[in-house]
């Protein structure tokens, strides 16, 4: 029942939707990073609903960060933060204590953790949690920041709208940081507004794809096998409530491709090592090759509607008909945008921090001055 990720930096996540606090501790962190409490708020401020698409359940996060930081500057030490509960309704989930609701953990929860789990509002299974997985993300990203590593996701697809494809990919990031809706074309982004407020009109929710991409990663981390730089991150990512798919580069376009058409042509540029195309995504061999490092999430629709829907009820053994009630997200996509920085950031931070990347840390020191690019891009 582990509830840690990471090798060298980890984050524990810990509480309850209905619970009086929720929070993380991060471990692992190097002394003296810079902490940036206006920047936590505002990365937790992506996370809130907003524009009458999300919850009514309006969390206003006044997190309090109880360890691990002095003056502004992280100590080494184990970092916690605390993110308060002040607006849950607990009543909204009396008459489904008995009925599992479709689509969500209700039921497999109570077979894993014996019926002692706290079902309100979804208990730890929640997306609630994802508030303090956001405000580690803050600290982390501007960790990743600091060695030139940057990190945006924007919404590809909401049900049948579709946004454009990256393409100034620093530019295309920027314009990321400051958007209200994680788009690229505004008019879309209000095509997607109005696809939302169509499915919540009829008791109903829409889902998406999530497309994120990195800038400024080295080459060489990652490893073969069972560390891939793929299958740590499509683990991490995996964890974020409603993602049903992860696809890296072209994904499952590659298998109509041929090999002529897939592989990606090595060229010089200047002293680097670069490919033509990056159909692969950023990485080969489950190791990262120095190109950007690009991926697309499936996120389902919100299993919380207003249509009645077909469950069990597990005092009586008897089938019966729910109507869920309460205050539910008709789409989690735009929302789960900066849920998924957050952990490719953790991901990729762990990667740095681990031997491979104190290794490739070296390399490009011993290198310095000598005219020799190891790698490429270390």
């Amino acid at each position: 029942m582990n509830n840690t990720f990471g090798r060298t930096v980890t984050l524990t996540l810990f509480g309850e939707s209905h619970g009086p606090e929720i929070g993380c501790v991060i471990d692992g962190l190097r002394p003296g990073l810079r902490v940036d409490e206006e920047a936590i708020a505002y990365r937790l401020s992506l996370r809130r609903p907003a524009g009458g698409i999300g919850t009514a359940r309006i969390e206003p996060d006044p997190f309090r960060i109880v360890s691990g930081v002095y003056q502004g500057r992280t100590t080494g030490t184990p970092l916690c933060i605390l993110i308060p509960n002040t607006q849950a309704r607990s009543a909204d989930y009396v008459n489904l204590s008995s009925t599992p609701r479709p689509g969500h953990a209700d039921y497999t929860g109570r077979v894993k953790y014996k019926g002692y789990a706290d079902p309100r509002g979804g208990g730890h299974f929640s997306g609630r949690l994802t508030a303090p997985l956001v405000a580690a993300g803050a600290i982390i990203l501007a960790a990743l920041a600091e060695r030139g590593v940057r990190i945006g996701t924007h919404v590809a697809r909401c049900g049948a709208i579709a946004d454009r494809p990256f393409g100034d990919l620093a530019a295309d990031l920027t314009a990321l940081d400051d958007a209200a809706f994680p788009a690229l074309d505004a008019a879309q982004a209000e095509a997607m507004r109005a696809a939302i407020l169509a499915a919540a009109q009829d008791g109903d929710s829409v889902g998406g794809v999530l497309e994120t991409a990195v800038i400024g990663l080295p080459a060489g981390l990652g490893a073969p096998w069972f560390d891939t730089a793929e299958g740590l991150l499509a683990h991490a990512l995996f964890s974020i409530p409603a993602i049903k798919g992860v696809e890296f580069g072209d994904g499952f376009a590659l298998a109509a491709m041929r090999g002529s058409q897939a592989n990606d042509a090595f060229r010089m540029e200047g002293s680097r090592i670069v490919t033509e195309t990056n159909h692969n995504g950023g990485i080969n061999g489950g190791i990262t090759n120095g190109m950007p490092l690009l991926f697309r999430t499936a996120v389902k629709p919100t299993p919380s509607i207003a249509a009645p829907q077909k469950s069990v009820n597990l005092s009586t053994g008897t089938d019966t008909v729910i109507q869920i009630g309460g205050r539910h997200d008709p789409c989690i996509v735009p929302r789960a945008s900066v849920v998924q920085d957050s952990v490719t950031a953790l991901v990729l931070l762990d990667l740095l921090e681990d031997g491979d990347g104190q290794i490739l840390r070296r390399a490009q020191n011993d290198n310095a001055g000598t005219g020799r690019d190891t790698c490429s891009t270390v």
